[in-house]
């Protein structure tokens, strides 16, 4: 029985290598996109360029004289995040506007961002900037509601709208922040459904769930055989 034996190991071997193979190329063949996310990013005006905020404006403590920016878009992540547009000059937000005792002023820059960031049916408002004065403990979100209100938060503290936009949605999932194409009425893109491949074959999952299936059966095969003899 050397010689079968031979022959089925052969072949087990040759339907692994199949399986192994197989597998990573239907995976490669399916489209790849980068997942990102819809939000408000929070930003500080550090010199002449905009800097991503460390902490989120529930905890940040913003002194006399800072500009915050924050800017509605979709990114992936804090690398990739668009940047408030505008110069965020604090005199020019400010101006002459006083303190008060005990007290400061906090120059805000809003961006709403593009229509292609927009959730469908919602059109996004101009940038605003304004000056919020507050008390001397207060934090970005008390300069937020100073000026800019109605906010609307989720369970998690995350900060959904600013001046009621958007109407719904916090940190939805985009599935290609890349292709972010405005349709008619000013939304992105639907989110694509990764479960089959692009050509509308059959998903990576069941390419290898196949191949799996007649590795084990070779093996079944082999086994029997082995005990046969």
């Amino acid at each position: 029985m050397t010689a079968p034996r031979a022959v089925l190991a052969g072949v087990f071997t040759a339907v692994l290598a199949t399986v192994f193979t197989a597998v990573p190329a239907a995976v490669g063949a399916a489209p790849a996109h980068a997942a990102g996310y819809r939000y408000w990013s929070f930003w500080e005006r550090d010199g002449d360029r905009w800097t991503y905020a460390t902490q989120g404006p529930g905890t940040l403590r913003p002194e006399d004289g800072d500009v915050l920016g924050f800017r509605f878009a979709v990114s992936e992540d804090s690398a990739e995040a668009d940047k408030p547009r505008g110069t965020g000059d604090f005199e020019e937000i400010c101006g002459g506007a006083e303190a008060g005792e005990g007290g400061k002023r906090i120059a805000l820059s809003v961006d709403f961002g593009t229509r292609a960031d927009a959730p469908g049916g919602e059109e996004p408002p101009r940038g605003r900037t304004e000056c919020a004065r507050v008390p001397g403990d207060g934090t970005a979100a008390d300069a937020l509601a100073a000026v800019l209100k109605p906010l609307r938060y989720n369970s998690d503290s995350l900060l959904c709208a600013i001046a009621g936009y958007p109407r719904t949605g916090c940190g939805e999932q985009v599935s290609d922040p890349a292709a972010k194409t405005a349709d008619a009425s000013g939304g992105s893109a639907a989110p694509e459904d990764t479960a089959a491949s692009e050509d509308g074959g059959p998903s990576a999952g069941l390419v290898g769930g196949g191949a799996v299936v007649a590795v084990l059966a070779a093996a079944a095969v082999w086994q029997a055989r082995r005990r046969r003899s």
